[in-house]
């Protein structure tokens, strides 16, 4: 699969929406995933500026046949975010119709913040595989920055929304974080990704766009963290 994997990571203020003083800021990462043969692919998260990532993707030759979600904030999905409206998924159906594949726990967030209707969203369990052409990304649950977020896994490649970050992991302070299931999914589920998988995080927080697990839990604090109650120290709780 490795041998027709299609990856692409997108920056918000450098490769799309350019000029967008507040995605520049964001740094969120967009990413493009698919079969190099089918020329089929799924964008996941695509905010800011839709028709810049559609076209990022037709100019490789690409087509979008779905979306991943990786969780609902609005600088991934779109909505309102500081006084400013992110355009997002909806944008995403009037360009590009297509089916949006999201954790069952997040279904609710994405159509508040997006207007999408019930036969938009395709709801997903963890373990669940989401095809482009020979290509599957399989989902995995990760709660914690909010009760549906999700991981996708793709050969060699974790892409992890705002689960993890190289240096950091998502905020747990915002409505539906979770403290403990944070705490759980790095510890935990996210303990049986090997070390040779590339993590693709959520925004360019760090000093390069992406890095192997083994590099990663090495570096990051927060999986150096040994027990629950340090933990919560950790997080201000």
């Amino acid at each position: 699969m490795d041998d027709r994997l299609y990856l692409r990571q997108l920056q918000a203020g450098r490769d799309f929406a350019r000029g967008d003083r507040v995605a520049g800021g964001m740094a969120n990462f967009v990413y493009l995933v698919g079969d190099r043969v089918t020329r089929e692919c799924l964008v996941v998260d695509p905010a800011w500026d839709v028709a810049g990532i559609l076209e990022a993707a037709a100019g490789d030759e690409m087509t979008v046949v779905g979306a991943l979600v990786t969780h609902y904030h609005p600088d991934h999905v779109g909505g309102p975010l500081f006084g400013h409206s992110v355009e997002g998924l909806g944008r995403l159906m009037e360009l590009n119709p297509c089916k949006v594949h999201v954790h069952r726990a997040e279904g609710w967030g994405v159509q508040r913040l997006t207007g999408l209707s019930d036969s938009d969203l395709v709801l997903h369990d963890s373990g669940d595989e989401v095809a482009a052409g020979e290509v599957t990304v399989t989902c995995l649950h990760t709660p914690g920055h909010t009760p549906g977020s999700q991981c996708f896994r793709c050969g060699q490649t974790l892409i992890a929304g705002d689960t993890l970050f190289l240096l950091g992991c998502g905020r747990v302070d915002l409505p539906g974080g979770d403290v403990e299931e944070m705490y759980r999914t790095l510890s935990q589920r996210l303990s049986k990704i090997p070390d040779d998988v590339v993590l693709y995080p959520g925004h360019n927080y760090a000093d390069r766009p992406h890095a192997p697990m083994q590099d990663v839990r090495r570096t990051n604090p927060v999986l150096r963290i040994p027990d629950l109650a340090t933990w919560r120290r950790f997080m201000g709780g």
